[in-house]
């Protein structure tokens, strides 16, 4: 299928690796202009270069700036000032629980996985009405519809980024601007390598049992794959997808226990 993105232009943040990387990875597969995002130059270089042998006459650029901050956020804008999709993501919190989220936990969370996709909408969204095209995707959670205590700082993060979301989503839908929310969990990526390691120190397990145990929770009994997960997110940024907005999509291997 032509998802009708050629000649699109693309920002994928925190995409050196991991989900943002499989979303990058698709959308130049697909034809659209990618410009990738980290804060290592040296890394982000590499991985546009690899991305460029991968697809020959793909367009891919890079932008090496800190998302959490005013400044990283001007430097993004003033090197690419429009685009016609945004895919936002960061980094999560640690792991934790009650005792470690003081004030500046709290304010922490939300600066890494609200504030920026919200500012970066802010930025882009109006150009995208006035050229009536315009594809937003938030990597969020899982963990939005079905919380865990150990992630509470990123659920509760990110699922304020949802609700913001969804009322931006109606308010630009007549404009061919849709706003969806993509929810992965247990996808395999140097995150799930982070969590794995969390459970190593605190239960002391090792790696493999600790793999283990989680795929036997995953009703597909399986980890999923990046490139799975890049897929679907170049879907909701097609052509044809304009009539999907103000959605959240699991990609959890079947594993939500839920009706809606």
């Amino acid at each position: 299928m032509d998802l009708g993105l050629t000649g699109r232009t693309a920002f994928v943040c925190a995409s050196s690796q991991g989900l943002g990387l499989a979303c990058a990875t698709a959308l130049a597969r697909e034809g659209a202009a990618v410009t990738l995002n980290g804060r290592n130059a040296e890394k982000l270089a590499r991985v546009a270069h690899e991305l460029r042998d991968t697809f020959p006459g793909a367009c891919v650029d890079y932008v090496a700036a800190d998302l959490n901050t005013a400044g990283g956020r001007a430097a993004i804008l003033a090197q690419l000032p429009e685009v016609d999709i945004l895919v936002t993501n960061n980094e999560g919190p640690k792991p934790g629980g009650l005792e470690s989220w003081d004030e500046a936990a709290l304010i922490g969370a939300m600066e890494m996985n609200m504030i920026p996709a919200v500012q970066l909408m802010r930025a882009y969204i109006p150009g995208m009405r006035a050229r009536k095209f315009g594809r937003i995707v938030n990597i969020t959670s899982a963990m939005v519809k079905s919380p865990r205590y150990f992630m509470g700082l990123s659920t509760a993060a990110r699922t304020a980024l949802t609700a913001i979301s969804k009322a931006v989503a109606r308010e630009v839908a007549a404009d061919n601007v849709t706003v969806n929310n993509l929810m992965p969990e247990k996808i395999d990526t140097p995150r799930q390598e982070a969590i794995a390691a969390h459970f190593m120190k605190t239960e002391g397990l090792t790696r493999d049992q600790v793999r283990a145990r989680t795929v036997s929770t995953i009703a597909a009994k399986r980890f999923g794959e990046a490139a799975e997960f890049g897929d679907a997110c170049a879907f909701l940024c097609a052509a044809q997808a304009g009539y999907i907005s103000g959605q959240n999509l699991q990609l959890d291997g079947g594993t939500y226990e839920g009706l809606i």
